[in-house]
């Protein structure tokens, strides 16, 4: 009896879950419209993808996409062309507009025929269990219909959500060889969810390493973009990357780097979902941080990057490697003096600051995390505050002081480099005494100095 009450209570526990994971998926009506307007015509139509793992999750779920046993054509004959866009025929995906004019993707149930590791042949006319052992993971590989609330799970999904594991659908070695981006998806899935590997496919991981250069460098950059905007830990993602030679074969610069540089960007924003460039720059930033310069730029024009985003990183990284040492040390050892932190705002730049200071920050966090000597965490809030008071109020760029090259010329200073020269002089006199930032004074020492190189040039 004892058993019998132990098997049943599981039995109830498992139904019970089932039932919860149900009450999740709740599509939107939009979606619900259009999947219901293919079912009146005829035409089997399932929720598919992310955003039913995501709904298993308990995670917020944005994009719903739809599989369906329509054609492409047929769809077009369903929804009209007004309201129907050829995203990706060729593969049997249609974009359909819905009441807001919000596009959701429908795709034609498929099998792949033949693929070469970076694109697959597909063909139409398949099953909706054929289209879900297409797809790469188990927990990618479950179905909700809309018109009925079944769930159609396959290849056991849900079991793997709830044991916290990322598997490959059927043969791990095969789903790689299909489309080598899988291995990095794997990777970020189970950075992101916090799941493991499975076994198998971990070592399918491994084994398609060296083959991964066989992709394009604009995946790559997607697969490394998303890792930075939806991954909390971005460092368990990075860590797979280099002990599964993914680095090796990807990003050589990183193949061989100290794994504790690997968690900078933990310490730096996540962007979310909803992409926000800066952070997204600035956790690469941190990722290339313990690079050269000229490596950083490698790096990021290698994985075709923006220019707008190459400048930003690299920018960042120079401006670290010039300065984020001096500002250490002085911050360790005493208070920084007024005109120092003038001098740091003037190199850095004032728009620059925000961002240096919450890369320096991630840096100095990681360096104490390993028992290595960095300013503390007050210290750094303190220079920050005091940075951004400098940005706001004292003179710090040419274009500060009281007076400009007119006005110099005009008291007989001729143009030419020792004009551009007393400027920075007069600049670096003015962030050490912002008092003296006046045209009576300037002019003045404009003239003294304009004598004292006239006679130095004479002897």
């Amino acid at each position: 009896m004892i058993f019998a009450c132990a098997e049943d209570c599981a039995s109830l526990k498992s139904d019970l879950s089932a039932s919860l994971s149900v009450n999740r998926l709740q599509p939107p009506a939009t979606v619900l419209a259009i999947a219901s307007q293919l079912e009146r015509a005829g035409y089997e139509t399932w929720c598919v993808g992310g955003a039913i793992r995501d709904a298993l999750l308990g995670h917020p779920h944005l994009d719903w996409d739809l599989a369906t046993s329509a054609t492409p054509e047929q769809m077009r004959v369903v929804f009209g062309p007004r309201r129907t866009i050829p995203v990706g025929v060729e593969f049997g995906t249609v974009g359909v507009l819905d009441r807001d004019g919000k596009m959701h993707e429908v795709t034609t149930f498929r099998r792949d025929v033949k693929t070469d590791g970076r694109h697959a042949v597909v063909e139409f006319g398949a099953s909706l269990e054929d289209d879900l052992a297409r797809r790469d993971f188990t927990i990618n590989a479950i179905a909700f219909s809309p018109e009925t609330g079944e769930l159609r799970d396959p290849f056991g999904g849900q079991d793997d959500i709830e044991r916290r594991l990322v598997r490959a659908v059927g043969d791990p070695e095969a789903r790689m060889r299909e489309d080598r981006l899988r291995a990095l998806r794997a990777i970020r899935f189970a950075a992101r969810f916090d799941f493991a590997i499975d076994d198998a496919t971990r070592r399918a991981i491994d084994s398609s390493a060296p083959l991964l250069g066989r992709l394009s460098r604009e995946r790559v950059k997607q697969e490394l973009d998303k890792t930075m905007e939806q991954v909390r830990q971005p460092s368990v993602a990075l860590e797979i990357w280099r002990s599964s030679g993914a680095f090796a074969s990807l990003i050589p610069q990183l193949a061989s780097v100290d794994p504790k540089a690997l968690g900078v960007p933990n310490c730096l924003a996540m962007p979310g979902d909803v992409s926000r460039p800066a952070r997204r720059s600035l956790r690469f930033a941190g990722l290339l941080a313990s690079l050269t310069t000229k490596e950083v730029t490698a790096v990021m024009s290698s994985l075709k990057a923006s220019r707008v985003e190459i400048q930003l990183v690299e920018g960042l990284v120079d401006k670290w490697r010039r300065y984020g040492g001096e500002m250490s040390r002085a911050l360790t050892a005493r208070v920084p003096s007024d005109g120092e932190v003038r001098r740091w705002v003037a190199r850095i730049g004032r728009v620059d600051i925000g961002s240096f200071m919450r890369l320096a920050d991630a840096l100095w966090m990681v360096a104490r995390e390993n028992q290595q000597q960095a300013p503390g965490a007050a210290e750094v809030r303190g220079l920050y505050r005091r940075m951004r008071t400098v940005a706001m109020r004292d003179p710090i760029d040419i274009g500060s002081l009281a007076v400009d090259g007119d006005d110099l010329r005009r008291a007989g200073i001729p143009a030419g480099r020792s004009l551009g020269m007393i400027l920075r002089t007069l600049l670096d006199i003015v962030i050490d005494d912002p008092t003296k930032n006046t045209a009576e004074f300037l002019l003045t020492e404009a003239q003294r100095q304009h004598e004292q190189r006239g006679d130095s040039q004479e002897t």
